[in-house]
């Protein structure tokens, strides 16, 4: 038996505006600020002598593991992203950084979503990623669109009700 795993799928590599601004201000904060302090607060630890029991200087040296880590995939990253500007000409159409109101077929239900990045997804906001499977069956629909997702809990029945696009 193995271990090898296939890669992971690329995510998409797009973005809002505002969530490009908050990555990049991110790895200024982190770069800028946090790192610098960590740095003097590992030399400090670092100063009290047997570093084998300092209890301070290792988790220290894990913080600023974790800070140089995504300082690296954010310094990757945010190079190859490209900014989603504007709004698309068909306005009643699901595309990228749509919010949509979708209508559960069986129950009833509505649910209130945006379509983002990977790297901006946030689920009490109701922001899923376009790489979701809700998101990949949902593009390209128009209002009273019914279409189907694959979800954890099985396949699931929708329709669009409203699509609507931030400025």
């Amino acid at each position: 038996m193995t271990r090898w795993r296939p890669p992971a799928p690329r995510s998409t590599a797009i973005i809002t505006r505002e969530g490009f601004e908050k990555l990049k201000s991110e790895l200024d904060h982190l770069w800028h600020t946090l790192r610098p302090e960590v740095v003097k607060a590992l030399a400090a630890a670092a100063a009290e002598g047997d570093r084998s029991e300092n209890a301070e200087y290792t988790y220290r040296k894990k913080q600023l593991g974790e800070i140089d880590r995504r300082v690296r995939y954010l310094s990757k990253r945010i190079p190859s992203l490209k900014v989603a500007e504007g709004t698309p000409a068909d306005r009643d159409t699901v595309f990228f950084g749509a919010v949509i109101e979708l209508e559960n077929v069986d129950s009833g239900d509505t649910l209130r979503y945006r379509i983002v990045g990977p790297d901006e997804t946030d689920a009490k906001r109701g922001w899923i990623s376009i790489d979701s499977p809700m998101a990949r069956a949902v593009m390209k629909k128009k209002v009273d669109d019914e279409f189907e997702a694959e979800l954890p809990g099985g396949r699931t029945r929708f329709a669009v009700i409203g699509v609507d696009y931030p400025q």
